[in-house]
C-alpha cells in the first residue's frame, strides 16, 4: 500500500444540458413562488404585442418552463439521458444550436398559429435530441435504421395523438421538435464528413 487516497470527483460533464436542466429547475420554482407569474411572464409563449420585449423572451423562454413538478422531471429525465452524449459527439456550440432553434421554432408557430394557447415545456427539445440521437450512427450513403424506427415510432405516434386525441399543440409541438432535431443533424453529419 503507497498511503495514497484517490479522491473522487464529480464533473460537470455536459455544460449545455445540465445549464438547461438547472435553468429550468429555477424556472420552476420562480414559478411556483410567484404563484404563476414568472410562467406567465417569461416561460410562455402566447400571442402577446410585438411591441412587448417580453414577448421575443418567451420565444425562447418557453422552452425552460414547466406546469409542474410530473412535467419538469419527465422532460428533464429524457434530456439528461439522451443529450450529454449528443454533447460529447456533436459539442456544445452544436447542441446549444439545435436548442435554440427548436425553441424560436416552436415558439413562432405556437405565436402564429395558436394565439389562444399558452405553451410552455421543454418537449419540442427533448424530441429534436431524440431524433438527432438516432443519427449519431449515421455514414455517408445511407440512413441509420434507428433513425427511421424512431422516425415512424415518435413522430406517427405525434400525429396519430394529434388526429385522434385532440392535443394538437403539444403533438405539434414535439413534430416541429423533431424535425428541427432531424435537420440539423443531417446538416451537422454532412459537416463533418466534409471536413
Amino acid at each position: 500500500m503507497t498511503g495514497k487516497t484517490s479522491h473522487i470527483r464529480i464533473s460537470f460533464n455536459s455544460p449545455v444540458i445540465l445549464g438547461f436542466t438547472i435553468i429550468s429547475f429555477a424556472a420552476l420554482l420562480a414559478d411556483r413562488l410567484t404563484d404563476g407569474l414568472a410562467n406567465n411572464l417569461l416561460f410562455s409563449v402566447y400571442h402577446s404585442s410585438l411591441y412587448n420585449p417580453l414577448t421575443y423572451i418567451r420565444f425562447i423562454g418557453h422552452v425552460f418552463g414547466h406546469a409542474g413538478w410530473e412535467h419538469f422531471m419527465g422532460n428533464m429525465m429524457l434530456l439528461l439521458v439522451t443529450g450529454p452524449l449528443l454533447e460529447e459527439k456533436y459539442g456544445s456550440v452544436n447542441v446549444l444550436t439545435v436548442i435554440f432553434a427548436t425553441a424560436v421554432v416552436t415558439g413562432a408557430v405556437n405565436y402564429i398559429f395558436f394565439p389562444r394557447v399558452q405553451l410552455l415545456g421543454a418537449s419540442g427539445v427533448v424530441f429534436a435530441l431524440i431524433l438527432l440521437s438516432s443519427l449519431t450512427g449515421i455514414r455517408e450513403g445511407s440512413i441509420p435504421l434507428t433513425f427511421l424506427l424512431v422516425a415512424v415510432m415518435y413522430l406517427g405516434q405525434e400525429i396519430y395523438r394529434g388526429l385522434f386525441v385532440q392535443d394538437h399543440v403539444a403533438n405539434l409541438t414535439h413534430i416541429i421538435g423533431g424535425s428541427v432535431g432531424s435537420g440539423l443533424g443531417f446538416l451537422m453529419n454532412r459537416k463533418k464528413r466534409y471536413v
